[in-house]
């Protein structure tokens, strides 16, 4: 194909929010949430406007298929139907988009209408990737298979955004599944980096040997959560799981570029196995870009955007914030740490990410 085309790319958005309350900024919990006073709400924001979400699953006991979703431990009857929800937060799905620019400008219209809509509620959607008060959850059984309830239960504490990026079926044929694998293996510790944006835990600071912890959520899923999801009956959609909550919108632009670097540069040449990138992530969640070789793995995936993506129709100039974050070794977190050591107020840092700027 073409390469200076990029039409027949595909781009979607799932973001997870956590809820606060709307005067105080305090953190909200399934304790402090209902599934029927949620969905409710979602169900009476207007649709004008809005893309089919043709193609997108209809989750029970949600009954609309809506870009907004009730997020948090699903309560089943003895036969495993979902019948409720202890809420942990919401998320905002966006329809397939053509283009990032699209994709990104029907997220920040969901969440202004989602964000109204909460707000008439007294809640606030607030992005940080861990609950800052509570790091467990225990609940009833709700899946027929073990693995798949711990799971569900492991993230009730977390929240991230997932970044799709369907490619051009040509581009696609040519692409080896596992050695793509074997890829984000090697530079997703690097990406999720520039991300780290979750270091609190139980109402303080996530202190781990003399330090502070850039990432519990990074930190909790690094050796059990796939860095990424191959759906190969949803036109092989990809699915990039690493990166963390922002209330930047040029950070989700730039997230998507950093991962069609990774799926449209063959000469990236790193490998790894999933071992090595579960100790890997273990280290960034503690040190960001000081971690082992992670460096040297961003400044490759920043070049390589620079001679890449232009190849292919994309703008890679936004990514010099990047730059930046590299070059200062600086994560977001780093700046939460500084600013709740100065304040030690975690309310007005939850109500200062209650946005997408």
């Amino acid at each position: 194909m073409n390469k200076a085309q990029n039409k027949n790319f595909n781009f979607g958005l799932e973001l997870e929010y956590l809820l606060t309350d709307k005067i105080s900024g305090q953190a909200l919990w399934h304790q402090d949430l209902k599934f029927s006073t949620l969905n409710e709400c979602f169900e009476s924001i207007s649709m004008d406007g809005i893309p089919s979400m043709e193609g997108l699953d209809l989750e029970p006991p949600h009954k609309k298929n809506l870009p907004f979703v009730v997020e948090g431990y699903h309560v089943s009857d003895s036969d495993f139907n979902m019948i409720d929800i202890l809420p942990k937060g919401v998320e905002i799905r966006t329809p397939v988009m053509q283009s990032i620019g699209d994709c990104l400008n029907i997220s920040k219209e969901l969440f202004n209408r989602m964000k109204n809509g909460l707000e008439a509620l007294g809640y606030s959607p607030v992005a940080l990737s861990h609950h800052p008060l509570h790091s467990e959850f225990t609940g009833q059984q709700n899946k027929r298979r073990h693995d798949y309830w711990q799971w569900a239960m492991e993230v009730m504490t977390t929240f991230g955004p997932d970044i799709n990026v369907s490619l051009p079926s040509d581009l696609m044929k040519h692409i080896d599944l596992k050695d793509l694998e074997a890829k984000v293996d090697y530079y997703a510790p690097a990406m999720a980096a520039f991300s780290l944006a979750s270091p609190f835990v139980n109402n303080d600071l996530w202190k781990i040997r003399n330090t502070y912890g850039k990432s519990f959520r990074t930190h909790k899923r690094s050796y059990i959560a796939p860095p990424i999801e191959i759906h190969p009956h949803e036109g092989f959609r990809l699915e990039f799981k690493v990166f963390e909550m922002t209330p930047n919108l040029m950070d989700y632009q730039n997230f998507f570029l950093l991962f069609l670097t990774l799926l449209l540069d063959e000469n990236l040449k790193g490998r790894a196995s999933k071992q090595s990138r579960i100790y890997d992530l273990g280290s960034v969640a503690q040190f960001g870009f000081k971690a082992p070789e992670i460096q040297s793995r961003a400044s490759a995936l920043l070049l390589s955007s620079s001679q890449i993506l232009p190849q292919w129709g994309f703008n890679s100039e936004s990514l010099v914030d990047f730059v930046y974050r590299l070059e200062k070794n600086q994560t977001p977190a780093d700046l939460m740490i500084q600013d709740y050591l100065q304040t030690q107020d975690l309310n007005s840092i939850l109500k200062s990410r209650s946005a997408l700027l």
